[in-house]
C-alpha cells in the first residue's frame, strides 16, 4: 500500500463511505419523493432537481445537525467531565496534560501556540468550536430545507399557503425532527462511554488495552 494511502486510510474510508451512502440516500429519497408526488397528481422531479428540493435538503441537514451537535458537545464535555473506567474519559485526577502547557511549545508546534494571545485562546478550543459551527450551519440548512418541504407538503395535501422560516421554526414538526435525532446521538455516545468500561476492541484507540483493569480510565 502506498505510504500516503496508508497514512490517510481511516479518513479515506470514512469519507468514501459517506459519499456512497449520500448518493444512495439521494437515489432512494428521489424515488420515494416522486412516489409521493405522483399520489397527489404532481409531476415527478428529475434527480438533479431533487438534489435542491426541500425533501432532500431537510433530510441531509437534519442528520448532519444531530451528528455535529453530538460530536461538538462530546469534545467539550470530555474536557471537563470524567467517567471512571471509560476509555472515552481522561483520568479523574487529570486536569491539563503537560503537552497542553504553551510554555512547552517547540518550533514544530502549531503557529497559534507559538504566537500566544488571542490566537492561542481560539486554538485551544478550536476543535469544539469548529464542530459546533458546523452544527449551527446544519441547523440553518435543516430549517430552510424543512420549511420548503413543509410548504410543498401542505400545498399538495390541502392547498394551504406557504409559511415563513420563523413560522416553521415554531412548529412542533421541526422540533420533533430535531429531537428524534438528538436523543439517539447522545444515547449512542453514552453507550460507548459505559460499554468501554468493561468491553474491548483489540487495536482500537477507542478501547482500553485488552489487559487493562476495568477500573482503569482512558487508553
Amino acid at each position: 500500500m502506498p505510504r500516503w494511502l496508508r497514512n490517510n486510510a481511516l479518513a479515506i474510508a470514512m469519507l468514501g463511505a459517506f459519499l456512497v451512502f449520500l448518493v444512495l440516500q439521494s437515489v432512494f429519497g428521489w424515488q420515494t419523493h416522486n412516489e409521493e408526488l405522483t399520489e397527489f397528481g404532481a409531476a415527478p422531479l428529475s434527480w438533479p432537481a431533487y438534489l435542491t428540493s426541500g425533501h432532500f435538503v431537510e433530510a441531509v441537514f437534519e442528520n448532519w445537525e444531530s451528528e455535529f451537535l453530538q460530536m461538538g458537545g462530546y469534545v467539550l464535555l470530555t474536557a471537563y467531565l470524567v467517567q471512571r473506567g471509560s476509555a472515552e474519559s481522561k483520568p479523574a485526577d487529570q486536569t491539563d496534560r503537560p503537552e497542553d502547557d504553551e510554555r512547552r511549545a517547540t518550533p514544530r508546534s502549531p503557529w497559534p501556540v507559538r504566537t500566544g494571545g488571542l490566537p492561542l485562546v481560539i486554538y485551544r478550543n478550536s476543535l469544539s468550536l469548529a464542530l459546533l459551527l458546523i452544527f449551527a450551519g446544519s441547523f440553518v440548512g435543516h430549517l430552510l430545507g424543512g420549511t420548503a418541504a413543509y410548504n410543498q407538503e401542505q400545498a399538495l395535501q390541502s392547498g394551504a399557503p406557504p409559511i415563513g422560516v420563523w413560522d416553521f421554526l415554531g412548529t412542533s414538526d421541526f422540533w420533533f425532527q430535531s429531537m428524534q435525532n438528538w436523543q439517539s446521538e447522545f444515547l449512542a455516545v453514552g453507550a460507548l462511554i459505559l460499554l468501554s468500561i468493561v468491553l474491548r476492541q483489540h487495536g482500537s484507540p477507542e478501547s482500553k488495552p485488552v489487559t487493562l483493569a476495568h477500573a482503569s480510565t482512558g487508553a
